[in-house]
């Protein structure tokens, strides 16, 4: 898959000269990632490519945050068992705020600012007639192995590359809980099916209820993977 976006991605360049002017918006290898680009092949690759130049995805950031999309703070590196390299604590999403803020990598935090600006926000307007007022969630860094084993590789959450996501409030006071909602057959739960599918364009990994027991209550949205959606 990523090697077939690769050809792509390098056809598009060679042939640049003449078709960029026709380029329509996520389709233009040169020109720098937008939040608001859409999730296209060349959007996926440019996220892949700025997290290994990371003043390149702070200067991303530092666009996304002049354009009202998301609010943050560049911490230093940190040091330790789980290190991480310039990462980021969001605050919000313009009108959307958060339950608490979290620290993201940088990576991470252009693909959040994407899918709540491209998806969930504009889906609950849309599906549930009231803004999206809060994102409530469980947390995104924390030093451990997956599944909180002994052994074995370390999480996404070690490298702040991963945010769980627990529900939803929107602006008329409704809350929209995962655990409660997801198995239910109403507006509410088919907006949750409807944003966890549309956060697999935006991630690397989106992992749901229907994974396994262990995600129950959240979606988890990470950065491993190309379009992992389970």
């Amino acid at each position: 898959m990523l090697a077939c976006l690769l050809v792509l991605v390098l056809l598009l360049t060679v042939l640049a000269p003449r078709i960029r002017p026709r380029l329509p918006p996520g389709y233009d290898p040169f020109a720098p990632l937008s939040v608001d680009d859409p999730p296209t092949f060349v959007t996926r690759y440019k996220l892949k490519r700025l997290a290994a130049d990371p003043a390149a995805c702070l200067a991303a950031l530092d666009r996304a945050s002049a354009a009202g999309r998301i609010s943050f703070v560049a911490l230093p590196d940190a040091a330790g068992p789980c290190p991480l390299s310039s990462p980021v604590r969001i605050r919000g999403f313009g009108p959307v705020t958060l339950s608490s803020s979290f620290l993201a990598s940088c990576p991470l935090a252009l693909s959040s600012a994407m899918f709540v600006g491209q998806a969930a926000a504009p889906l609950a307007a849309a599906s549930l007639a009231s803004p999206l007022a809060r994102i409530d969630h469980l947390g995104s860094y924390a030093c451990r192995n997956i599944y909180h084993r002994r052994a074995g590789r370390l999480s996404e959450h070690a490298e702040a590359d991963a945010l769980d996501v627990a529900g939803f409030t929107l602006a008329d006071g409704r809350r929209i809980p995962v655990l409660q909602q997801w198995r239910r057959e109403d507006p509410a739960a088919r907006y949750l099916h409807a944003v966890f599918g549309q956060s697999c364009d935006f991630f690397g990994n989106s992992l749901g209820p229907d994974y396994n027991a262990a995600h129950a209550n959240h979606f988890h949205l990470g950065m491993r993977g190309f379009g992992v959606c389970r």
